[in-house]
């Protein structure tokens, strides 16, 4: 695989990833799967690595996929790519936006795009979970009588936790992610996860 490979795949899922970073993951994953770049558990430590850095989830996964198999022109292969469209289509949109914004057709893409965006990132949720929440090694659950694979528990009380944390007791998002990182370092040093 070269450069030219990787900046075509980031250029196209650039060019397609509709509804932002999350929204991406699906096609990154897609790509990364097609290519053979990395496993599933290594994707799954692609995303936590994108969302705990600053930027954008999508150039931080761009950069991580380019740097760990081409080094550092590989990293800025496939972060150009990744970013040009998207500033392309900014530009074009910006220009005409105004001008088309009371167009029935252009509402009704908007309306037809955002379900989709909605459904691309509950697309990316489930490629992350089946990394982080199947065939875990040590406190799980069989769920299949054929007993094929197995959930992990300590991860999925972790995302349960995050989750009652962010919703219900409206505890800040970065707050949130060193408390349940402590939690998955102490879990982890314990060898339960």
């Amino acid at each position: 695989m070269g450069y030219l490979t990787l900046f075509a795949a980031f250029f196209r899922i650039g060019l397609f990833g509709f509804g932002g970073g999350l929204a991406m993951l699906p096609m990154i994953y897609q790509s990364v799967q097609q290519f053979g770049f990395m496993s599933v558990t290594e994707f799954s430590d692609l995303l936590a690595l994108s969302q705990v850095t600053p930027g954008p989830i999508a150039v931080n996964a761009a950069t991580y996929v380019g740097l760990r198999f081409l080094g550092l022109s590989g990293a800025a292969s496939a972060t150009i790519g990744v970013v040009l469209p998207e500033f392309l289509i900014m530009l074009i949109v910006c220009r005409f936006l105004d001008r088309f914004r009371s167009n029935p057709l252009v509402e009704g893409a908007f309306t037809g795009i955002r379900p989709v965006t909605i459904g691309l990132i509950l697309a990316a949720i489930l490629y992350v979970a089946e990394g982080v929440l199947v065939n875990g090694p040590v406190i799980s659950a069989q769920l299949f009588t054929a007993g094929v694979e197995y959930y992990n528990l300590i991860p999925i009380l972790i995302a349960v936790c995050a989750v009652i944390l962010m919703t219900v007791l409206k505890v800040k998002p970065i707050r949130v992610m060193l408390l349940m990182a402590a939690a998955g370092a102490v879990l982890g040093g314990t060898g339960l996860i």
